[in-house]
């Protein structure tokens, strides 16, 4: 498993440096720049504010410059928008916002999701079975740009219970619907993953020993059904974790929870080339992260799955 590890990581470095390349060269392929607007700026201004930033030098020299920071002082540059800050000024603000109303969402996705699929395939074709297979369907089908403003109206303007937006440095107040609006459509597709791996799992032979020996159901389903149901699941869990901990453009947007989404899309709007590149490495590097994460759980809760 360290060999596996070492290897996974060693592949991660040229990944992350070929989705910078990509990245920069589909930015550089567009037209426009950071600096134009509706109104010019003189080719004076301009040629200065270039040379500042080193956009005026060869495009291969500035990745390499770029890159070279990254690795040696992981530096993500200044930003070419916000005005006297870094990139990593702007991560340093934002992420830590996405990262708290993103883990509480996994939290809630994985423990609601979890638990609905379970009693569904236990009590298959009941009532049970079919409410929780509703309620995945509707949270499926219900996008959070449309939850977002309903919950919006329902607990703000109807109801008046919970602020309509905000941080408030993370009250718990001004999580409650961001949690929702994120955890929703990943809690419908956890509850419909978990029933259908433990309706497969309850009609294999190892249960059905276990049964006939005359064990109780909850502890068929705790000791024996849970661990191998868990791992189709686990693998929809990685890349999950790191689209809910790397925010949601639709929750920032509305709730004004100052999130890192929000900087993301406005950098893309801008061009601000050094933001996008910092954020596009954060989530990329999350995302082999935890991919590698997934993959050592399936050997923890398999011990036949060997790498």
């Amino acid at each position: 498993m360290t060999a596996y590890i070492i290897r996974r990581l060693a592949v991660a470095i040229p990944t992350l440096l070929i989705l910078v390349i990509l990245s920069f060269v589909l930015m550089y392929a567009a037209p426009g720049g950071p600096f134009n607007s509706e109104r010019p700026l003189p080719p004076a201004v301009l040629a200065n504010i270039e040379a500042k930033y080193g956009l005026d030098q060869p495009f291969w020299k500035q990745i390499v410059n770029y890159v070279v920071g990254v690795v040696t002082q992981f530096d993500f540059g200044p930003s070419f928008q916000y005005k006297d800050r870094s990139v990593n000024d702007i991560i340093a603000q934002g992420f830590p916002v996405t990262l708290t109303y993103g883990f509480w969402s996994f939290v809630v996705a994985v423990g609601v999701g979890v638990s609905l699929g379970v009693a569904a395939a236990i009590k298959q074709n009941s009532w049970l079975d079919y409410l929780a297979v509703g309620i995945s369907v509707g949270a499926q089908v219900l996008p959070n740009f449309v939850l977002a403003p309903l919950l919006v109206i329902v607990f703000t303007l109807w109801l008046d219970w919970l602020p309509g937006g905000g941080w408030n440095g993370g009250a718990w107040q001004n999580m409650v619907m961001p949690v929702i609006a994120l955890s929703t459509s990943y809690m419908a597709s956890i509850a419909r993953i978990t029933r259908s791996s433990m309706l497969e799992v309850l009609n294999t032979n190892f249960i059905r020993t276990a049964k006939a020996k005359g064990l109780p159901m909850r502890r068929v389903i705790w000791k024996h059904a849970l661990k191998p149901t868990m791992l189709p699941v686990i693998s929809y869990l990685g890349p999950a974790f790191v689209g809910m901990i790397t925010g949601s453009v639709v929750v920032d947007l509305i709730f004004s929870t100052g999130g890192i989404g929000q900087f993301f899309v406005n950098s893309a709007f801008n061009r601000d080339y050094s933001v996008i590149m910092g954020i596009t490495i954060l989530v990329g590097s999350l995302t082999i992260l935890f991919n590698l994460v997934v993959d050592i759980l399936y050997a923890w809760i398999d011990p036949k799955i060997r790498y």
